[in-house]
């Protein structure tokens, strides 16, 4: 076969919800040129094995639960791939269109020095508003839909918070120069957030990274309120070992937040044409629970010994799950 232009990459661990629907939008693809699709499986023990076996195009390489990394897989898949460009999705990403492959290699044409891009992602139906506002806000930060931005760094960028803001990545949704992360900069092996530690390291190392709002992906996390705030300890946790400068919390900024945060929720609500009077109703008295569980999980984020490795776990959604299976 010839070489595919771009390898599409599907990482897995008991993905059955959404993998058959993401299967299907690949196929839709319009695309100029030939692409592959790689699924790399940690061990599924639910239907994910038999849904790929429907899809003789999927080529299926499996993996021991054991060693999965989020950044080594993604450089296995990186070695495993033939395509010049590699766009990763996670197992719930679903593409909204049928260009939506097109646009996300679109950008690296414009400029050699474009090495990542960043798609949008747009929340579930079903999302809860807390979440559903937080997704809106961040990719509507990156530019407006009709456009590509670009970023990088120049002399006047050299302070963290803006370095941090400017290396903003999520490999959710996401694609790179195949020979870039082979041979320039891998995606680090790190226990969570590597995607931000390789957007930070691409700008970082003088080279640009863009973000590509036609690439649509329908992805939002589907937890539990429990789950809701040991994500928020993951995530915030997991930036500070790669090395974030997050300042520790007080009570009195909990509350503030929390309040803060409550309110501004409530007002979108009222204002959400996507709710029907009865769902605003049912989000205005269950959403401020997870305004709290929010903010009390990143406080406890911000306060835990990073060198004590029994408190992570006992905050962790991903040690939980991996305990669960």
């Amino acid at each position: 076969m010839p070489e595919p232009i771009v390898t599409v990459a599907i990482l897995t661990y008991n993905g059955e919800e959404y993998l058959e629907r993401i299967l299907q939008q690949l196929r839709r693809q319009r695309l100029d040129g030939g692409f592959e699709v790689l699924v790399i499986d940690s061990g599924s023990t639910d239907a994910t094995l038999d849904i790929v076996r429907r899809h003789p195009e999927v080529r299926l390489h499996e993996i021991p639960n054991s060693e999965f990394g989020h950044g080594k897989t993604r450089n296995l898949a990186a070695r495993l791939a033939r395509g010049e460009f590699i766009a990763y999705l996670t197992h719930d990403a679903v593409p909204t269109n049928e260009d939506w492959l097109r646009e996300l290699i679109a950008p690296f044409a414009m400029d050699e020095r474009i090495v990542a891009v960043m798609g949008k992602q747009v929340p579930r139906p079903g999302c809860f508003p807390l979440l559903k506002y937080e997704i809106k806000g961040v990719f509507a930060g990156f530019g407006p839909d009709f456009g590509t931005s670009v970023f990088y760094k120049d002399e006047s960028m050299s302070d963290e918070g803006t370095l941090g803001a400017l290396g903003f990545y999520s490999d959710v949704n996401s694609a790179a120069r195949r020979r870039f992360l082979l041979e320039q900069i891998p995606y680090r092996d790190v226990r969570y957030a590597e995607d931000q530690l390789f957007g930070r390291d691409v700008i970082e190392a003088g080279y640009r990274k863009a973000y590509a709002p036609r690439a649509a992906v329908e992805h939002s996390n589907d937890l539990t309120l429990a789950e809701y705030g040991r994500r928020i300890f993951d995530e915030t946790v997991g930036l500070r070992q790669i090395g974030f400068p997050i300042p520790r919390m007080s009570r009195a900024s909990q509350l503030r937040l929390t309040l803060r945060g409550i309110v501004g929720d409530s007002l979108r609500i009222l204002r959400d044409r996507d709710y029907s009077w009865r769902r605003k109703l049912y989000w205005l008295v269950a959403n401020p629970a997870f305004q709290v569980r929010k903010w009390r999980s990143y406080r406890a984020s911000t306060l835990v010994d990073l060198a004590d490795e029994g408190a992570i776990r006992a905050g962790s959604l991903e040690h939980s799950r991996k305990r669960a299976s």
